[in-house]
């Protein structure tokens, strides 16, 4: 039997008579030459290990305990042995002891004699920091329980739990059990355990995943939502609109708009806000389904995400001038800069005419606050294709100019007192509302106002921007007219106008729900073609202007002609639906004919069953009886 045994005392602690007595005994260490593995070879610790059986000779037992006194001196003599193989064999060059003396601390009973030749138990040094890590590794069994004492009784007294107070190096021995071999069905169950706690960790895992993903989910929509709302909205107005929204079939069933624009007067619940929004452009499609509409490719977002724009330098730059204040988009490139920039590209990707325009960044912000990524781009696309506001941002602006010159002209009809005091201090209304109208008031308003605006767009159309700016202005006038220099005046209404509270701006809402403008500015921009032409006109001599009418002639002839073409196109289709309308009313007549005739053969044959039903319900044997009866009388 195989054993490694280890001395359990320094050489300072060793009786110097045993020691005296040893290395008398002991014969003189061989030469270097003999010790063929090097010191620094892993196979040196072989030598420590007596493979001596208890049929061999003390001669023997004697030559090997002094063979490896040497080698244990040739080992400390070694610059190139790391110094945790010089702990595991400490030697003292005037102490030959061989580790036989520790069998007396398992036996003591037993002489020296006898100690040689008996198989020693199978011992190993514990320091104290092993046996720290005795303590942790095995957290089942906890160093205050009294069964880590009874497995470990020969360890004595536990060792101080700090490095600060050392123990000896050389503390008490531990025996170490033999494990018994497990069988294969044993090790089967061992694996079959590990796999399922294997698979139940990793749903675990999955599970985790899912709950971090749905807190970060929603911690997001905390930020998004973190803006303080104008019109709050009471328990009812929210059951009616979660009503609405939880119909089945709602994207194709018309409601009725005066429920909705009174629900929508009354609040918007702010966690179902891009719930309704999405709703609301649901239904202006399914009012205006069969309008002309120029509508962009059907280009799958995913895959616009995935090209590359020339407008990349111009969206990066705006990034970081959308929203500073608000926490979603407050972070540099953060996770909300990073769905702005991906909404803006794929934009500029759908529609390379407008591409990307400032402006652009805050309306596709306030819709990406309110719902997800590629839902604020369909909303982004309904917007401008759908109400038309992509021709305001197309590059010649020239919509823009026709919304100023309306903006005017509803100042000189409504308020002309403002009117006069703007141009008296030669203030046109591009100074101050471009970008009401390029960004939805979103650049200076707060996020409440802004909301409660993009509620009434997606209810109304751009003709909100011109009542909320008209009701803004005239509700402040007599502050604005208070200013009598263009500087303040501008100031007032970039600075002062977008933070006079909550209740002034509650006003603002009421009064826009209660305008009606739509008339005023068709007229308006009519009369801005006009104007523009008759400008035209005036700067060309006569010559110019004869041929100019002469081509407008020859164009109107020409429309007239296609006009006319088409007029009688129509005028053959309508024929051939009267036709086609007369066959179907004969058809018609012919089958409710046919319906009659029907209808009349199935009531007799109703009236048939009924007389089969009462001759069945009749006894079999009742005619049988009344003829043997008349038989009878007869004779």
């Amino acid at each position: 039997m195989r054993y490694h045994s280890v001395s359990t005392e320094t050489p300072y602690q060793q009786n110097s008579k045993t020691s005296s007595d040893q290395s008398s005994a002991a014969p003189p260490p061989p030469p270097a030459a003999h010790l063929k593995p090097s010191v620094s070879s892993p196979n040196f610790l072989k030598h420590f290990r007596n493979n001596s059986s208890g049929e061999q000779s003390r001669q023997a037992v004697a030559k090997s305990t002094s063979y490896r006194s040497a080698l244990r001196k040739k080992l400390h003599s070694s610059s190139s042995v790391p110094n945790f193989l010089k702990f595991l064999a400490p030697v003292d060059e005037n102490n030959t002891s061989d580790f036989r003396n520790t069998k007396s601390d398992y036996k003591p009973n037993l002489g020296e004699a006898d100690s040689a030749y008996e198989t020693p138990v199978r011992t190993r040094r514990h320091s104290w920091r092993q046996q720290i890590f005795l303590r942790v590794a095995t957290p089942q069994k906890g160093c205050d329980s009294p069964s880590w004492h009874d497995d470990y009784p020969e360890l004595g007294e536990l060792p101080p739990r700090t490095p600060l107070q050392p123990v000896c190096e050389d503390g008490s021995f531990r025996t170490i059990k033999e494990e018994r071999r497990r069988t294969s069905k044993e090790l089967r169950e061992l694996w079959q355990k590990a796999i399922l706690q294997q698979i139940l960790l990793l749903r675990m895992e999955k599970e985790n995943q899912k709950l971090q993903a749905s807190e970060n989910d929603l911690l997001n929509k905390r930020l998004k939502l973190d803006y303080e709302e104008i019109t709050p909205c009471l328990k009812e107005v929210t059951s009616i609109w979660e009503k609405m929204l939880s119909m089945p079939g709602r994207s194709k069933t018309k409601f009725d708009m005066e429920k909705i624009h009174s629900a929508i007067g009354k609040g918007v619940p702010r966690h179902h806000r891009g719930e309704i929004w999405k709703f609301l452009a649901e239904q202006y499609q399914l009012k205006h389904q069969f309008a002309s509409k120029q509508q962009p490719k059907d280009t799958p977002y995913k895959e616009l995400l995935k090209q590359l724009t020339s407008q990349q330098h111009a969206i990066l730059i705006d990034l970081g001038r959308t929203f500073p204040t608000h926490p979603y988009f407050s972070a540099q490139l953060g996770a909300g800069q990073l769905s702005l920039y991906n909404i803006l590209k794929a934009y500029s990707l759908l529609d390379p005419e407008v591409g990307y325009c400032q402006g652009l960044s805050f309306v596709a912000g306030v819709l990406l606050l309110h719902m997800t990524e590629e839902e604020a781009f369909r909303m982004l696309k309904f917007f401008m294709f759908d109400m038309g506001l992509r021709k305001q941002y197309r590059p010649d602006m020239t919509i823009l100019q026709i919304q100023m010159y309306q903006l005017s002209r509803l100042l000189h009809d409504y308020h002309r007192d403002l009117y006069n005091h703007f141009e008296a201090h030669e203030i046109g209304p591009s100074l101050y509302a471009a970008p009401w109208f390029l960004t939805m008031f979103a650049s200076q308003f707060p996020l409440g106002f802004v909301a409660r605006v993009f509620d009434m767009l997606f209810l109304q159309g751009s003709e909100v921007i011109f009542k909320v700016a008209l009701s803004l202005l005239g509700s402040h006038k007599p502050l604005i007219l208070q200013h009598e220099s263009l500087e303040t005046i501008v100031d007032f209404i970039k600075c002062t106008l977008p933070n006079l509270g909550l209740v002034q701006m509650e006003k603002t809402i009421n009064q826009v729900f209660e305008m009606d403008i739509s008339k005023q500015l068709q007229a308006y921009e009519v009369e801005y073609h006009v104007l523009q032409d008759e400008l035209i006109d005036s700067s060309l001599n006569d010559n110019q202007r004869m041929d100019k009418l002469e081509k407008a002639n020859s164009s109107l002839r020409k429309q007239n002609f296609d006009l006319l073409e088409e007029l009688q196109v129509a005028n053959g289709k309508i024929q051939n639906l009267e036709v086609m309308v007369g066959s179907l009313l004969n058809c018609e007549s012919k089958l409710k004919q046919t319906v009659l005739a029907l209808e009349l053969e199935r009531k007799a044959l109703l009236e048939t069953v009924e007389e089969l039903r009462t001759h069945s319900a009749r006894p079999i044997g009742t005619p049988r009886l009344a003829r043997q009866e008349h038989m009878d009388a007869s004779i």
